[in-house]
Parts: structure tokens; sequence; C-alpha cells
């Protein structure tokens, strides 16, 4: 995860196709999620925002993906919040 003064970008390890959508926790120096959308047509990629922005209690409008379209490791950049704001709403220590 990295700050600067727009906000933080964090990196996601994603899981396609689970049984459900959760936020695992700390995987290396990414965040690992399970979602429940399958990787076609960008579907896994909007599912993810949509749901992280829900996690964070954050309009989806704060979040972008920088990178990693068609990855399962991803950059999210998520504007107006801090790192510690983050840690503490993904309950990541």
């Amino acid at each position: 995860m990295s700050e600067n003064e727009a906000g933080v970008v964090i990196k996601v390890q994603v899981q396609t196709r689970a049984s459900r959508d959760e936020v695992v926790g700390p995987y290396g120096d990414s965040l690992k999620v399970r979602i429940t959308a399958a990787p076609v047509a960008g579907a896994a990629n909007k599912h993810l925002l949509k749901f992280l922005a829900k996690q964070l209690k954050i309009p989806q409008s704060q979040l972008s993906l920088i990178s990693g379209a068609t990855s399962k490791t991803k950059s999210i950049s998520i504007q107006g919040i801090s790192g510690t704001e983050v840690r503490e709403r993904f309950q990541v220590k």
C-alpha cells in the first residue's frame, strides 16, 4: 500500500468465481479478495470495485483500476481516504 496526497494505492490479489465475496486478508504485499463474479468481459473488475467501495463505505467513483485489468494482481487507487482508514475498514494490520 502506498499513500499520496490524493489517497491510497493498494495491490489486490483477486480470486474469481468464489462462493461469496470477502476480504481474506494480507497475501504477501497484497490484499487477497474473493469475489463471486467470473473474469469475463471486465465483469470481475466492475464487481471488485463495487465490492471494495461497499467494504470501505465510500462511493464507487472514488476507486479506479490502475493496472492489472486482465491479471489476478491489480493496483487500485482509492481517493479521499488514508492508509490508516483503509487498514481499519478492511481490518488488516
